[in-house]
């Protein structure tokens, strides 16, 4: 079945089954390998994406059902890499292995936009379904507090 998509702020057409998830129409069919397969349940959040701003796990999405939402990936969150969340993901030197954080990454993207100043527990909360084998919890924490002023910062320059 012809699907169209909008992907990163450009429009795919894809022949793939209706019932094909997400994740894999982005990794096999459009080569975007950002968002990672991990647990395949949606329980890891590897493989989180913004459908319409929110944070979904695309493993368990079905093609059809995005629709004409736009998808947006890691790699069509800033050109440059210089999204606040990136740089202070940066800034703070979150990552360790990096597996899961494209998919948390996205997470942080998504709290942000529909709550600028989160609290820690608003943060738990909202990340709460993205797996860090790593153990980078804190420093991710931080990073969202870090990202949240930087973003404040910007809006009143």
């Amino acid at each position: 079945m012809l699907t169209k998509l909008n992907v990163n702020q450009a429009v795919a057409t894809v022949d793939v089954s209706p019932d094909m998830p997400l994740l894999w129409v982005l990794r096999d069919v459009l080569n975007i390998k950002g968002p990672k397969f991990g647990c395949g349940i949606g329980l890891c959040g590897a493989c989180t994406v913004l459908i319409g701003g929110q944070a979904v796990r695309s493993c368990l999405t079905k093609v059809s059902t995005v629709g004409t939402y736009p998808v947006t990936t890691i790699e069509g969150l800033s050109p440059d890499g210089r999204h606040p969340v990136q740089v202070a993901w940066e800034a703070i030197d979150v990552p360790q292995c990096g597996y899961c954080q494209a998919g948390q990454i996205m997470s942080a993207v998504a709290l942000l936009e529909h709550t600028p100043h989160p609290t820690d527990a608003e943060i738990d909360t909202a990340m709460s379904g993205n797996l860090c084998r790593c153990g980078t919890y804190t420093r991710i924490r931080q990073a969202i507090h870090q990202a949240s002023q930087d973003s404040a910062s910007a809006s009143k320059s």
